[in-house]
């Protein structure tokens, strides 16, 4: 399961995104009394598991999951994130980093004015205060260690201090550690750190909904003044799809034609552009006991994929039976696929792609 926690300033409406995307009802105000995060589980929706569902009417339909934490305002203040929420923002696979744009008499901004860039800037900085006080502690005790050892045994010490002194001046040069690039030793050597701006970042600017019908401009705006590697950018208006969330699948369609908002959710597009943030993709299981899809890294292979259904598969794997998803439900089954030579053979080596239908041969 994919974990993404949810920040974001005081008055921005991150709860209220919470909500639409969990359907759930959490308590949402900056002074609400609950001071805990709120969690949540949704299922990815997938076109694909739909129409192979329809082909297999099978027992069971499972989709791809992802969970929510939606982290409360009082664990960020001046001097950046609380202790306690450090270490479980750093272990999130990413972060949703809610900015609000609109303007609402009835919620005022803490800040007495709306200035998305300004609220944007200011909670990335306290991030990187928390990643920064993180590196100083560890240059101090790399400075005793070295200190302490032969000049024989200092390699390691060196090698660390390096890599930490890389990441300061990527700091204090306004960068995050997201967008540097590193070796395998060092992102093990990383792996071992809490660092929250090693996190990709998905910004959501909630807008109003009078700005609807200037959402993909304001989107277009903030990724070109805030994207970057590991930075996908989302615009839409919190409210209104916390609304839609609490709808019957109908009514919410035609709410969203009288605002003449597309059909399709903007979450939707919020959780594809988080996958495409991680590096992850969708591969495909289907039958009349159950059709699902299984969540695994860009450039997986196909034992990788079979381990993510069961370790057994991956341990016995033999080889794969591939299909494309749209190629199996036009010809209407395996075997007519098959028939017309579209059903492949594929080995060991074979690199999983998103849409893929496996059906794993294995021996133990």
């Amino acid at each position: 399961m994919v974990d993404i926690g949810i920040i974001g300033l005081a008055r921005s409406g991150k709860t209220s995104l919470f909500n639409a995307m969990t359907r759930g009802s959490a308590a949402v105000g900056a002074f609400s009394a609950k001071n805990e995060p709120n969690v949540g589980v949704v299922r990815v929706p997938d076109a694909r598991v739909d129409a192979l569902a329809r082909l297999y009417s099978p027992r069971k339909t499972t989709y791809a999951e992802v969970r929510f934490v939606d982290y409360p305002v009082s664990g960020f203040g001046a001097e950046g994130p609380a202790a306690k929420y450090v270490a479980e923002l750093a272990g999130m696979d990413a972060l949703v980093h809610v900015v609000r744009a609109f303007e609402d008499d009835a919620v005022p901004h803490p800040q007495q004015s709306v200035d998305p860039h300004r609220d944007a800037e200011a909670l990335d900085l306290e991030l990187t205060f928390a990643d920064l006080a993180l590196i100083e502690r560890r240059l101090t005790r790399i400075e005793a260690e070295l200190r302490s050892v032969r000049a024989a045994d200092r390699g390691p010490l060196e090698r660390d201090r390096a890599l930490m002194e890389r990441l300061k001046s990527t700091l204090e040069g306004g960068a995050a550690i997201r967008t540097l690039q590193f070796t395998d030793e060092e992102s093990k050597a990383l792996s071992a750190y809490q660092f929250v701006t090693r996190r990709p970042v998905l910004l959501v600017i909630n807008i109003g909904e009078s700005q609807l019908a200037d959402a993909e401009t304001i989107e277009r705006d903030f990724a070109e003044r805030c994207g970057g590697p590991g930075v996908a950018v989302v615009a839409l208006c919190a409210r209104v799809e916390a609304e839609l969330a609490t709808m019957e699948p109908a009514e919410a369609t035609e709410f969203r034609a009288d605002l003449g908002l597309p059909e399709s959710s903007p979450l939707d597009r919020a959780i594809q552009a988080a996958y495409e943030l991680l590096h992850l993709q969708s591969f495909l299981t289907a039958g009349e006991d159950e059709c699902r899809a299984w969540t695994v890294r860009r450039g997986a292979s196909a034992p990788e994929a079979a381990g993510r259904i069961h370790s057994d598969l991956e341990k016995g794997f033999i080889r794969a039976e591939v299909a494309r998803w749209d190629e199996l439900v036009e010809a209407g089954s395996l075997a007519e696929l098959k028939k017309r030579g579209r059903l492949r053979v594929e080995g060991k080596g074979y690199l999983v792609q998103d849409g893929d239908v496996l059906n794993i041969l294995f021996n133990l």
